[in-house]
C-alpha cells in the first residue's frame, strides 16, 4: 500500500460527500441516470396534472423516493470507500509491524 492509494481514496471520499450534500440540497447531477430518468419522469407527470388543475401529490412522493434513493445510494458508497480506506491502513500497520519484529528495520 502506498500513499498514492490512501490519496486516491481520500480524492473520492471527498467527491462522494460533495455529491451527497448536492443531493440533500435536491441537485440533480450527482445522480445516475436511472435516477435522473425517474426524475424527470415524476416532474413531467406532476407538471402535467399541475397543468390540468389535479393533484401533484404521487409526483411529489416518486421525487421525494427518488432523491431519497440516491442519497441511500451515496451514504452507502461513502461508507464502502471509508472501509476501504481503514483497510489500507490497517495493512500497512500490520506490514510495518511484521518488518519491525522479523528483525527488519
Amino acid at each position: 500500500m502506498g500513499n498514492s492509494d490512501l490519496r486516491r481514496l481520500d480524492r473520492e471520499i471527498r467527491a462522494t460527500e460533495k455529491k451527497l450534500e448536492a443531493v440533500r440540497r435536491g441537485e440533480l447531477w450527482p445522480m445516475n441516470g436511472r435516477e435522473r430518468r425517474a426524475m424527470a419522469r415524476a416532474l413531467a407527470g406532476g407538471s402535467y396534472r399541475a397543468a390540468r388543475g389535479r393533484s401533484t401529490g404521487r409526483a411529489e412522493e416518486q421525487i421525494d423516493s427518488t432523491g431519497n434513493a440516491a442519497e441511500m445510494r451515496l451514504n452507502a458508497e461513502l461508507t464502502a470507500l471509508h472501509g476501504e480506506r481503514q483497510r489500507l491502513i490497517t495493512q500497512a500497520a500490520r506490514e510495518k509491524a511484521a518488518k519491525k519484529s522479523s528483525g527488519w528495520f
